[in-house]
């Protein structure tokens, strides 16, 4: 199998290590070779944070290049604007809608950009938008933003609902189980 690549982005805090993990695991439960590279910025303090994983019949390289993504699962919007270029031609671009202004938007020296989803869509990108924010308020916390937007990725891959369930039952700690599930279920259907 040809490697594909997964970019995971959004801001520290978002959960997007843990979506990670429990793709990475996921894709070693099928037999993989798996790659997975995280880079945090400042993550702590509420900066851009990226995760790639690749995978494949043989991985060499954890690094994700210009144009090769072929999925980019975005935690927030801006987030997904900026690491577009990275999206392979025909690749989809998975983005929750949540907006979180950085830092130039917070001290008032910059505006947040506005149809940013339009302007991705004019730009000839394959954009899937979904409001991940308010389907994790839906199944009990905002925290659970990772787990609704895993539910849509796994709608492009052919993975079963029980593999998906599995993973999620080796990531997740067991008191926050049954609300990360109801979570990916969300996404999964939204």
């Amino acid at each position: 199998m040809k490697t594909k690549n997964v970019m995971i982005v959004g801001v520290g805090g978002q959960g997007s290590l843990l979506a990670s993990k429990l793709l990475g695991r996921l894709l070693l439960t099928k037999g993989y070779d798996i790659k997975v590279s995280e880079v945090h910025g400042m993550s702590q303090r509420g900066g851009s944070v990226v995760t790639y994983v690749r995978f494949g019949d043989k991985v060499y390289s954890p690094v994700i290049d210009k144009g090769e993504a072929d999925y980019i699962v975005s935690f927030e919007l801006l987030e997904a604007a900026r690491w577009t270029e990275f999206l392979k031609p025909g690749g989809k671009l998975i983005t929750n809608t949540q907006q979180i202004n950085p830092m130039p938007v917070v001290t008032g020296a910059a505006q947040y950009p506005e149809d940013l989803v339009a302007k991705m869509r004019q730009a000839g990108l394959d954009v899937d938008a979904i409001d991940a924010l308010s389907l994790a308020e839906q199944a009990g916390s905002s925290k659970a933003v990772n787990l609704v937007l895993m539910g849509r990725l796994s709608k492009y891959f052919d993975f079963t609902e029980d593999e998906w369930l599995a993973a999620i039952e080796a990531s997740v700690p067991p008191k926050f189980l049954e609300m990360n599930k109801k979570a990916f279920a969300l996404g999964e259907k939204a």
